[in-house]
């Protein structure tokens, strides 16, 4: 219900619109369409009441429901569905259940905060109230379970692209970091149900530490990890940059079912790759070795060469890369 008066607030911004008017086109009280609008104020809308008048938006506030993202979307379908959580342990645990229980492709979940975030290799994320994004995407693609890696690049060049697109010029680290000025920003965690030779469906998790302050990272990531708002100084627009990312998802991964390949991802991830062309640690099953990167494949391996000139392709997985002297 709330959902559907913002709607209607929206699409009458430039003047009132009576108690009446709405109850009428919700088919409810005018005194159920007052405590939402109440509960709507207490969320941070700020909404003129004037009697015999009714109701005007002056502002919204910046949380990330469908209705706020829904102005900066093109989508067919990735995102024209957007569950919102004011506070959730896991977007893709979450992603997971709803999935398992018939959930259709392009269903987007988004919390405001996550309790218990993970990255790769089950990390924990940090993932304060109203600072990130923190959002999961459900596929349900009719490719190759061994092409399931694939979507984590496309997920990395949509997210560079949608920062791009508001005068964000960051890096990706193979092959799921999205990097600021040498940190980290983002972090990318694609997860698989199938069998053999079927997926039933991809969870692609993006967190995206966006307006996080220096004091909310704990010490011992403050080293590798940054936001967008400490780098640049100023606040971004959450709403703004999850439009721009499902939007740009949406064309690689629609060129990806169509095509067959992952070359508009590719190109993007070698272009703005701030692995290629430097010595990196590669760590796998407490073993690391150094190697220097030399390329990404058309399928989105990583290729590394030693010190006599062996070329060797890694493939994401339980791999970490780092670089030689610290975390790129």
């Amino acid at each position: 219900m709330k959902e559907a008066i913002i709607r209607i607030l929206k699409e009458n911004e430039e003047e009132f619109i009576s108690g009446q008017e709405i109850s009428n086109k919700l088919n409810v009280s005018r005194t159920a369409i007052w405590k939402y609008i109440k509960l709507l104020k207490e969320e941070g809308y700020n909404i003129d009441s004037v009697s015999r008048k009714g109701y005007r938006l002056l502002s919204s506030p910046d949380i990330v429901t469908y209705e706020e993202i829904k102005p900066f979307l093109n989508t067919k379908n990735i995102g024209k569905k957007i569950i919102h959580f004011d506070s959730i342990n896991s977007t893709n645990i979450k992603g997971k259940a709803l999935a398992d229980n018939g959930e259709e492709e392009g269903v987007v979940v988004i919390a405001e905060e996550q309790t218990g975030g993970k990255g790769r290799l089950g990390r924990n994320w940090v993932s304060p109230k109203g600072k990130g994004i923190w959002m999961s995407i459900i596929l349900r693609p009719n490719i190759d379970p061994m092409d399931a890696t694939k979507i984590t690049q496309i997920a990395a060049a949509s997210v560079y692209t949608g920062l791009e697109e508001i005068g964000i010029e960051s890096h990706i680290k193979w092959p799921n970091d999205i990097v600021l000025n040498g940190k980290k920003i983002c972090g990318i965690l694609t997860e698989m149900s199938g069998e053999m030779i079927k997926i039933n469906y991809l969870v692609v998790g993006i967190g995206i530490n966006a307006n996080i302050d220096y004091n909310d990272f704990p010490k011992e990531v403050r080293e590798k990890a940054t936001s967008i708002k400490e780098e640049l100084g100023k606040e971004v627009s959450r709403k703004q940059i999850i439009g721009n990312i499902l939007n740009n998802f949406e064309k690689l991964y629609n060129e990806f079912l169509e095509k067959g390949n992952i070359e508009s991802s590719i190109k993007i991830c070698r272009d703005r790759s701030i692995l290629i062309g430097k010595k990196i640690k590669i760590i796998s099953k407490g073993k690391e070795i150094e190697r220097l990167a030399v390329d990404i494949t058309d399928t989105g391996e990583l290729i590394v060469k030693d010190n006599l000139g062996e070329i060797t392709k890694i493939i994401s997985g339980e791999v970490s890369v780092r670089g030689i002297n610290g975390y790129v």
